[in-house]
């Protein structure tokens, strides 16, 4: 009969093998030597520190004149800008000039027969043009500043019907006092004068706030050139050769009237009927406007033949009205097509 005895270790030996364990287990257990070693943080930490501060060093030249040239290379677009610039000019007085010609060898085959233009003439027409551009100037500072303070936005806030019926009446009312008054009395008359031309303001003064300072140029070169060589052939033509078109242009007038209000009468769905009425507007406009200008400069030459008689009196202030008038219409149709061709471009 045999017996297996088995010898188990007891508590006392266990308990004299504990440090041995506790000691393999330090050795071997990786996680609990890095939680007994924070030596290793603060290296770790000043070592992210220390890439930091490095990393800006590493993107400054070590060349301390590569920086300069990096800003002398800055600095060349102006010079692109300033050749821009000077081509659009040249290309202004090409279109100043090409016009000029176009319209004078269509318009004008048939010159004065008077032996040119009397001193008299010459110099109610300068008076004339003189005062125009003083009326523009002073539409164009009044706009600009209805756009600083403010004023535009709160007209534009308020409502539009009856802004265009006010603006309409005040309008049409400082022209007829204005023409109204005899030149003696200067100061009624330039006072209301200066009335007509801020409320002309007030018209093209959303326009101006919306539309770019260069297409706001462009527009007034475009429209100095043709108004200028559309009045050239009107000054150097045969005498009241285009009178008779007063007339046409003024039913002209009324159609391109009645298509700008086109929008607030056909639904928005008819596509096709407000764009014809849109290039009536625009296209139209200008011819209609164009004439006017031919018309209206004979008108001045007939004028100071008049006065010249004693008919009537000299008055270049009622006649820079006229003058003004289609200035500002061709001017507003200038800006809307620069600011469809910019929007097709986009």
């Amino acid at each position: 009969m045999s017996f297996n005895i088995t010898v188990r270790q007891g508590p006392a030996r266990l308990a004299t093998r504990l440090p041995e364990l506790a000691k393999s287990s330090l050795r071997k257990s990786a996680p609990i030597r890095s939680f007994h070693q924070p030596a290793t943080k603060p290296s770790t930490f000043f070592t992210s520190r220390i890439t930091i501060s490095q990393s800006p060093l590493r993107t400054t030249p070590k060349n301390p004149f590569s920086q300069s040239r990096a800003y002398n290379q800055y600095q060349t677009p102006p010079a692109a800008d300033q050749g821009s610039l000077t081509r659009r000019l040249l290309t202004g007085g090409a279109i100043f000039g090409g016009t000029l010609v176009a319209i004078n060898a269509v318009f004008n085959r048939e010159t004065r027969e008077d032996g040119g233009m009397p001193a008299f003439e010459r110099s109610y027409l300068n008076s004339t043009f003189l005062h125009t551009g003083l009326g523009i100037g002073i539409i164009g500072l009044t706009a600009r500043q209805m756009v600083q303070t403010g004023f535009v936005y709160r007209l534009m806030v308020t409502n539009p019907w009856v802004m265009a019926i006010g603006g309409l009446a005040l309008s049409f009312g400082t022209m007829l006092g204005t023409r109204a008054i005899e030149p003696e009395n200067y100061i009624p008359k330039y006072a209301l004068w200066t009335a007509f031309n801020a409320t002309q303001a007030a018209f093209i003064a959303p326009l101006i706030a919306f539309a770019p300072g260069a297409l706001i140029a462009r527009a007034g070169l475009y429209t100095v050139a043709m108004m200028g060589s559309i009045a050239f052939v009107g000054a150097t033509a045969k005498q009241e050769k285009y009178m008779y078109i007063g007339g046409p242009l003024l039913a002209g007038a009324a159609l391109v009237a009645v298509s700008g209000f086109a929008p607030l009468i056909l639904p928005a769905t008819a596509i096709r009927t407000l764009a014809f009425t849109e290039n009536i507007w625009l296209y139209g406009g200008l011819a209609v406007f164009g004439g006017f200008t031919l018309y209206d400069v004979q008108k001045i030459l007939h004028h100071a033949r008049l006065a010249e008689r004693g008919i009537i009196k000299k008055d270049p202030v009622n006649e820079s009205i006229s003058l003004e008038l289609d200035f500002l219409n061709i001017f507003i149709r200038m800006v809307q097509i620069l600011m469809m061709q910019q929007n097709r471009r986009k």
